[in-house]
């Protein structure tokens, strides 16, 4: 149970990096930050839409377009993130079709290394916890 608590919030926060990573370096994707409960809704939206949509996308391209498979990462960051837009509460904006592939591209790496990256170091600290009597 503590693992998929964890495994969660890896996800939220990988989540919140790659939109601020987008935030930070491209003009046109923009997080309103004057707006601190939009930012998390607009995090938590994503994380979750990316969740559901990631197998859901997989399934669809694997049974119809089995040569798209490789983009089923990319293509549900961008669903993601172009349901989150449209969420008028969401605080996140993004202009420009520059800005729609670039920060597809960048919440995507972001959010990929992240989840990559940061499971081992928590989930390896509660195993290590786990076994100390």
């Amino acid at each position: 149970m503590i693992t998929l608590v964890i495994r969660a919030l890896i996800f939220l926060v990988s989540a919140f990096l790659g939109l601020v990573a987008a935030d930070l370096l491209l003009p046109g994707f923009s997080l309103h930050w004057n707006d601190w409960w939009g930012i998390l809704l607009a995090v938590v939206i994503f994380a979750i839409l990316q969740s559901v949509l990631t197998p859901w996308i997989f399934t669809l391209t694997r049974r119809h377009a089995n040569a798209l498979v490789g983009g089923v990462g990319l293509l549900s960051t961008f669903v993601a993130l172009l349901i989150a837009v449209l969420i008028p509460a969401a605080g996140i904006g993004i202009d420009g079709p520059v800005a729609w592939i670039i920060g597809t591209l960048i919440v995507w790496l972001v959010t990929a290394l992240a989840t990559w990256l940061l499971p081992p170091l928590f989930i390896k600290k509660k195993v290590d916890q786990g076994r100390t009597p």
